[in-house]
């Protein structure tokens, strides 16, 4: 990957983190503490779509498939620490939800950036040989 993928998968990452965090500030009692049904809806469609979107950059800068891995986790890696300073934090940094929340939200983020490490670990594996070229 060229050094500016590195630059905008990491940017991306954190940038992707922030609005995603403010979004369920505001809205996340919405999803995590009402019906059962809406939060288990919200777990399956929402590290999908994230996934979807992340792969749609991914295809878009052309990373060769070897190199999914890697630049999976420049995307991945600003949210993942931003969520391990969020949750041990949880009852400051996102007062509109109960701090019994915290567990639901951390599975729910797990399950996004699992996903998506996933996928990006599957393709390179398929790849075929010799695929780092663009």
């Amino acid at each position: 990957m060229r050094m500016h993928d590195n630059l905008l998968f990491t940017t991306f990452g954190a940038a992707f983190w922030i609005l995603g965090t403010i979004w369920y500030e505001l809205r996340g009692h919405h999803v995590f503490e009402t019906t059962s049904q809406r939060y288990w809806i919200n777990f399956v469609l929402t590290p999908v779509l994230t996934a979807v979107i992340c792969i749609l950059l991914l295809r878009w800068r052309h990373v060769p498939a070897a190199e999914w891995p890697a630049a999976a986790l420049l995307i991945a890696l600003p949210g993942m620490f931003g969520e391990a300073v969020l949750l041990s934090r949880f009852a400051s940094l996102m007062p509109r939800m109960h701090p019994e929340t915290a567990g639901k939200y951390g599975a729910f983020l797990f399950a996004s950036y699992a996903l998506f490490l996933t996928i990006a670990e599957i393709i390179a594996v398929r790849a075929p040989a010799g695929s780092l070229t663009r």
